[in-house]
């Protein structure tokens, strides 16, 4: 019977794309890991793996040998992840994709106390904002905000974050203070161009409750927003952002909320004009969320950090806003 570390390394090479994925998961060499699968060969008498120096491909016996051991590991998988919890100690490596500015800025410090919780679990927190795959790159959840929500999985809600437009006093002393909608187009603007498929994130402008994308003044575009948030203390424009992303400079009066009236409060406003027509600016929230690969069955350990996650981050400052100021 060949051993349960061969036939691991052998579906985690396949889950993964490569031997060297499968080595990652397992914490071992890649030497290791192909050692592992070459001694799982001998021990069948087949070849499972077509191997070159670029690629990897199941033979058919590889196919069918595949399709029944799969299936058997992840319940060994579970059965283990459930007896863990069951004694209260939840162990393994547990890998958390996170978009960059988020996992920096919110979840980096609400871990270190989810790890003292669980000193047996291992933590690894993956911070990009491009696509994951999450087969390949065995990462057991996932957080996003809903507009680049990974398809085909299962999501929890997380939290809402205030989202605002904000820019340096300097700035507004320079430019003027924005009153409406329209008004920004005459504005410095500072957009976010997002990794994950280029796109530059739309600001929430509507006209007769639609999406518009009027012409803006831009500034700077960048795929880096926490780089945003310095050129707008900077003076170098306005920015929408959310809370989380400038706590910091707010606390320090480095920026400044810039609210917006909405076209039927704005002074001077001709009478009998319809209001729904005008430009408006909805300032909207970013709603984050935790995905799963597997809609039937989360894993103890993720069970665990989702449900600490819900528990902490109502009471993270930087996901609080300050009170408004009195007129």
């Amino acid at each position: 019977m060949p051993n349960l570390r061969a036939i691991e390394t052998f579906v985690k090479a396949l889950e993964g794309g490569s031997i060297a994925s499968a080595a990652r998961q397992l914490g071992i060499t890649p030497a290791a890991a192909s050692q592992n699968i070459a001694r799982l060969e001998r021990e069948l008498g087949t070849r499972l793996i077509t191997r070159t120096t670029r690629s990897m491909a199941l033979t058919e016996a590889g196919e069918r040998y595949l399709a029944r051991v799969a299936p058997v590991l992840g319940e060994l998988e579970k059965a283990l992840s459930d007896l863990s919890q069951l004694h209260g100690e939840l162990q393994g490596r547990l890998r958390i994709a996170c978009m960059a500015a988020f996992g920096r800025h919110v979840l980096a410090p609400l871990l270190p106390a989810f790890a003292e919780r669980h000193p047996k679990l291992s933590l690894e927190l993956l911070n990009v904002d491009r696509q994951v795959d999450v087969l390949k790159e065995d990462v057991d959840i996932s957080v996003r905000y809903r507009d680049v929500l990974e398809p085909g999985m299962a999501v929890r809600p997380l939290v809402e974050v205030p989202r605002r437009l904000y820019a340096s006093p300097a700035y507004l002393q320079a430019h003027g203070r924005p009153r409406t909608a329209e008004d920004l187009l005459q504005h410095r603007c500072l957009l976010y161009r997002r990794e994950m498929d280029g796109r530059i994130m739309r600001w929430p402008f509507y006209s007769q409750g639609q999406r518009v994308d009027p012409q803006l003044r831009i500034a700077t575009i960048a795929n880096d927003i926490d780089a945003l948030v310095e050129m707008a203390v900077a003076g170098g424009g306005l920015i929408w952002a959310g809370f989380f992303l400038v706590h910091e400079q707010v606390r320090q009066g480095r920026l400044v909320h810039v609210p917006l009236e909405r076209a039927e409060e704005a002074e001077g406003a001709a009478e009998g004009t319809d209001a729904s027509a005008a430009l408006q600016f909805n300032e909207e929230t970013l709603d984050f969320f935790a995905c799963f690969r597997d809609r039937q069955y989360v894993p103890a350990k993720v069970r665990a950090l989702v449900d600490y996650l819900l528990e902490a981050l109502p009471h993270l400052p930087q996901l609080q806003l300050p009170p408004a100021p009195h007129p």
